[in-house]
């Protein structure tokens, strides 16, 4: 790739859009607009944009909604009795799971708790939980939760790994090292598969492996990560996640959440869940009889029918991602982050005496995602408040760091140039 211009200069990114084969998707998705101009939105991580496709998608339900009534449950173009099923094939591949292991349902924390009903099974000498420090706050609440339901407290059952003295990140030694060192008192470890604050990567992989070795379950939130990295929960033997569809996934405001149980406990009748009926085996299901009999794989653990005018949106997201493909959009995004750190280090090399901007996000690109996280040293809200008024829409966490987040399905390189020149704008 041969460029033509200096990197720090607009004509650099529209070279970079011009060769960038993904750039056209871009056209799919609603940009919000500031001033008039379409907005720098970096906040992918929070609250993907809407595509455009969306509309069709919910009015094709809305339709027959109208048409039929109930009787669309089996009428209409994409029968509601069994609309989480064209979710599962998609949402498979982007988890790196088998179909049988994944379903659609509920929202996150909801999903979360109904793992841990049945893979938190504390016993009196093995009760204890590992999970990072500054894990998104409904992550901690659910783990606090689980503990006092099951009559342990939160400071002897939960274990917080945290990053070292002068440290952002989290050593992955650390994680492994309090695995082993929980050994037979560690019944579960429960870690965010991207953290939310510092955007680290974690090695899912090695994690689960070292859970298993002690005799502890493993699995994961995956809030920041599906739809952003490679996942193959599968392959890496995880036994449970849970993800919600709004962040990466692109498919609405509190969309719909995603679970996965691998499948060496599809047969595992003894394990516990609570139970409704939408996970009652289908073939009978309606025959309402008492006794509670699971369907096979993750299905199983579903508790209500379909939210079908939100899986609708989850759809029209997932159609787009089957298109481009999980390997076709992380090569990208690695792009995308790299060049924005590439120019947030040159504004803090030339601009140092004003502001110095540490990035928290690990360097390497097998430790995060498309997250990068901004400290800025001497500056605080008021640069941030600058920020937002010239057209970028990113996330400030006290005391002084922003989280930005270009999503290589709608954001372009144009968009990270901006990004900084309004940067650099805003601490002079």
């Amino acid at each position: 790739m041969t460029m033509t211009a200096n990197k720090n200069s607009l004509e650099y990114a529209q070279e970079l859009d011009q060769q960038d084969s993904l750039s056209h998707y871009r056209e799919r998705f609603f940009i919000p607009k500031v001033n008039g101009e379409e907005a720098v939105y970096f906040t992918g991580n929070s609250l993907g944009l809407q595509p455009k496709s969306v509309k069709d998608y919910i009015q094709s339900e809305l339709d027959d909604w109208a048409q039929y009534g109930v009787e669309g449950h089996f009428e209409a173009k994409k029968p509601w009795f069994a609309y989480h099923e064209f979710l599962t094939p998609k949402i498979a591949k982007i988890v790196g799971a088998k179909e049988s292991e994944v379903v659609v349902t509920h929202s996150l924390t909801t999903n979360l708790h109904l793992m841990m009903v049945s893979f938190y099974r504390p016993t009196e000498s093995r009760y204890k939980i590992i999970c990072e420090k500054k894990a998104f706050p409904s992550d901690q609440y659910a783990l606090e939760s689980q503990v006092k339901f099951h009559g342990r407290t939160v400071e002897d059952a939960i274990i917080e790994v945290g990053p070292r003295e002068g440290e952002h990140t989290i050593n992955h030694d650390d994680i492994i090292q309090a695995i082993e060192d929980a050994g037979d008192s560690l019944a579960m470890v429960m870690i965010g598969g991207v953290n939310y604050y510092s955007g680290q990567l974690f090695d899912m992989k090695s994690i689960t492996t070292k859970a298993h070795e002690v005799g502890a379950t493993c699995g994961f939130d995956l809030a920041h990560a599906a739809g952003n990295v490679i996942l193959n929960l599968h392959d890496w033997g995880v036994d449970f996640a849970a993800w919600c569809s709004y962040k990466y996934l692109n498919s609405s405001p509190g969309g719909v959440s995603g679970l996965f149980v691998h499948e060496r406990h599809e047969f595992n009748q003894d394990l516990p869940r609570f139970a409704g009926w939408w996970g009652y085996d289908k073939e009978t299901r309606f025959q309402m009889e008492p006794g509670f009999v699971p369907m096979k794989g993750a299905e199983g653990w579903q508790l209500s029918n379909a939210p079908v005018l939100g899986m609708a949106a989850h759809l029209a997201a997932l159609d787009i991602f089957d298109e481009v493909g999980m390997t076709a959009l992380r090569a990208k995004s690695d792009q995308l982050t790299a060049y924005l750190e590439d120019l947030i280090n040159d504004i803090s090399e030339r601009k140092g005496h004003l502001c110095q901007f540490e990035i928290i996000t690990p360097k390497s690109q097998n430790e995060r995602g498309a997250q990068l996280s901004i400290l800025a040293h001497g500056k605080g809200k008021t640069m941030f408040d600058a920020l937002t008024k010239k057209g970028v829409i990113a996330d400030w966490r006290e005391p002084n760091v922003i989280r930005i987040a270009p999503v290589p399905l709608y954001n372009s390189f144009e968009d990270i140039f901006r990004f900084a020149k309004y940067l650099e704008e805003s601490i002079s």
